[in-house]
């Protein structure tokens, strides 16, 4: 008989033979078991999960002689033929190469037939994506009300191209990719019953590989019998799938947490030998990092994927997390710069010591002997081709040759300079600490800066002005001191920046509504303090300019501090300016509003509200539907107090929103801009030098550029 591939030999027979997916076998055991059968059955998944060989288990199980159940008895004739490949009423379709809405009508043409042999007649069709659109318009009524002895089973490894109207008639099962640690002990149970001898290191690498897939696992499993004369070795695998021994990579990490740089380069030169792929070096070295900094993390969160769990947990107990970001970021980015470098283990071993020469100033190192064992194959050795090392045998083994000394490249030794230049430098220290002494105990210190009170007395403004200056005399007279008792091999002129209050506001008659710039503002924007300036500022300013430009005679520059808005004090207009209570109308309403104290949210609300009822003590105001959003009760009671003030009685406010029907004191406020900005623009446009400009030069005047001058609005 010829030889039967381990994918094909080892096929499961029943579920209880599968491997892995177990979420899938329990909803189709207990359909199986409780009668309760659907007609239409979607498996999808990679490669090699099993799809096809759930579908033809499950179809043994509807047609066996026993009866249907989720435990066939793979004796019955029924059995072995499904198992052979040759039972009649089991139908495999490829839809890949049957994709034409032909070859769809003719296969559902003898679904109305009843089944020949078994109990159920099973449309098993693979690869269902690839069917044409107009096949699966074709499909759609009969996958949706088949006949009750047709079942179909469907197989895709690509969902996303099914329309949805197949998914919906279908019963859709996802199946899982298979765990390395899953394919590692189906792969030593098979070798174990073949009778085959194989190493364990050699499956981890068999399983990588597969990714996820146990078809590939077993194809890779007879390629690697084949090309070790019928057994499985670490070296052999790992010369027929070309990767790079993880010993290998390991070792590297472990000398990157010693900060060991002369073993990194010996574990390059070794990894020379083989010819490697430095890009997938890297991949590797990134991808160990990546699980480090899992394990630091989150422990048990660590897998055994790579046949490594306890390697990686030691190192994630002697690197620090910083380090571990830092050297996985630096490998990303030397994956790029490798393409650029002269040749590619150049720039491998660059991107490695780069690791060490950005490493933190400071960090601890990882012990330089670190019981991890790496497992590293050996060039000469016969069958017995592994051993056990720890980062420290290289050290230990060279006796010739010293194991150096860690070498952290990223804290080289100061500088030392001549004693000319230290006495100059601590001179300048000595001043500056003169200066800040002198500095703290003569000048109290501002916690907190308050905008000054804007009013209409010109008196005032130029009283405060005047204390100002004073202010600022005195503090300069107080530098001038400091500044005689610097020593005179370090002559450094500090020039102390005008410390002038925000400048004041120009006194106009602006009403309270203005004053109050709350027309769609936040009061809190105009809290910012302006930036104060202190002597000290000013001389570490000065000293350091001196000392790197190492000049005589530094003086920092003159910084005026940018005036910073404030916030006018508002308060209610006089009793002889207000309206009445019983006055007030939808007309003097905008002049009541333009009096209140109100900012911010609230001010803009009000601003869009409208009189709309007005009775003893209470009033009603209509805001615009389109400006609620930001409305609820805490606006209404900041206006209901500020008309109780206003009014100097008790107020009863009441806000409905609705559609505006006068003017409110925001239109007003528009209107009255655009009628200021009109008259601007008729001034201009009347003025006789402009008209001589625009006639002599053709010029055209740019409307957007007409300003009205001043900010009052009556």
């Amino acid at each position: 008989m010829s030889y039967q591939v381990l994918a094909r030999k080892w096929r499961p027979r029943s579920f209880q033979e599968l491997v892995g997916q177990s979420h899938v076998l329990q909803a189709l055991v207990n359909a199986l078991d409780q009668n309760r059968l659907h007609h239409a059955y979607l498996f999808t998944g990679t490669r090699g999960v099993g799809k096809t060989t759930i579908a033809r288990i499950f179809a043994k199980c509807l047609n066996c002689e026993q009866g249907v159940s989720s435990k066939p008895c793979g004796q019955c004739s029924s059995c072995k033929e499904i198992d052979d490949g040759r039972f009649v009423d089991l139908i495999e379709v490829d839809a890949a190469s049957r994709t034409k809405v032909e070859d769809t009508r003719e296969l559902l043409d003898n679904v109305q037939y009843a089944p020949t042999r078994g109990r159920y007649k099973v449309y098993l069709i693979d690869e269902v994506h690839m069917l044409s659109a107009h096949s699966f318009n074709a499909l759609l009524k009969t996958l949706e009300e088949p006949p009750p002895h047709v079942k179909f089973l469907l197989a895709t490894t690509d969902p996303q191209k099914l329309p949805i109207t197949i998914l919906s008639r279908c019963l859709q099962f996802s199946l899982k990719n298979m765990t390395p640690e899953r394919i590692v002990g189906h792969l030593e149970n098979i070798l174990q019953q073949e009778q085959i001898p194989s190493e364990t290191p050699a499956l981890w690498q068999l399983a990588r590989v597969a990714d996820g897939s146990m078809r590939d696992a077993l194809s890779l499993t007879d390629q690697a019998i084949a090309f070790g004369d019928g057994k499985v070795s670490e070296v052999d695998v790992g010369a027929m799938l070309g990767t790079i021994d993880q010993g290998q990579v390991l070792k590297m990490v472990t000398s990157l947490a010693s900060a060991n740089a002369a073993h990194i380069l010996a574990s390059v030169a070794t990894l020379a030998e083989h010819s490697p792929d430095y890009l997938a070096v890297l991949d590797d070295m990134l991808s160990m990092l990546h699980r480090v900094a899992i394990a630091q993390a989150v422990p048990d969160a660590v897998d055994n994927s790579q046949g490594d769990q306890e390697q990686i947990l030691e190192l994630a107990s002697v690197m620090t997390a910083e380090d571990v970001q830092l050297y996985f970021q630096i490998g990303l980015v030397g994956k790029k710069d490798l393409p650029l470098a002269p040749d590619p283990r150049s720039g491998f071993e660059m991107a490695l010591l780069r690791m060490l020469a950005f490493r933190p100033d400071g960090a601890p190192v990882a012990p330089k002997a670190l019981k991890i064992a790496v497992t590293t194959p050996s060039p000469t050795s016969s069958d017995d081709n592994t051993q056990s090392v720890s980062s420290d045998s290289l050290a230990e083994g060279e006796t010739s040759d010293p194991e150096p000394e860690a070498v952290n490249l990223s804290s080289p030794e100061p500088v030392v300079e001549s004693p000319a230049h230290d006495q100059q430098v601590v001179e300048k220290v000595a001043a500056l600490v003169e200066v800040e002494e002198h500095s703290e105990t003569q000048k109290p210190v501002k916690d907190n800066f308050e905008p000054p009170v804007i009013d209409d007395q010109p008196q005032e403004v130029a009283q405060q002005e005047t204390v100002q200056q004073k202010t600022v005399q005195q503090e300069a007279a107080q530098q001038e001191a400091a500044q005689q008792k610097t020593p005179p091999s370090s002559p450094v002129d500090v020039q102390v920046p005008d410390n002038h209050a925000p400048p004041a506001m120009e006194d106009v008659p602006i009403s309270a509504y203005e004053q109050a710039d709350h027309y769609g503002q936040d009061e809190s924007f105009n809290d910012a303090a302006p930036p104060e300036w202190s002597a000290e500022t000013a001389a570490l300013n000065s000293v350091e300019a001196s000392y790197v430009q190492e000049q005589p005679v530094v003086s920092a520059p003159e910084i005026k501090p940018q005036a910073s808005p404030v916030r006018a004090v508002v308060e209610l207009p006089a009793k002889e300016h207000r309206v009445d209570f019983d006055a007030l109308n939808e007309a003097s309403w905008i002049q009541v509003y333009r009096g209140l104290p109100l900012g911010g949210v609230t001010g803009t609300i009000g601003s869009h509200c409208e009189l709309a009822q007005k009775e003893q003590g209470v009033i009603a105001l209509r805001l615009d539907a389109e400006r609620s959003t930001l409305y609820n009760d805490t606006h209404r009671q900041r206006i209901e107090k500020a008309l109780g003030e206003y009014f100097e009685q008790s107020i009863t406010l009441t806000i409905d929103t609705g559609r505006i029907v006068g003017e409110t004191p925001a239109a007003w406020r528009e209107r009255k801009i655009a009628e200021r900005q009109q008259e601007a623009k008729d001034s201009i446009y009347s003025d006789a030098k402009v008209q001589n400009l625009v006639e002599a030069f053709s010029a055209t005047v740019l409307d957007d550029s007409i300003q009205p001058i001043g900010n009052v609005i009556k």
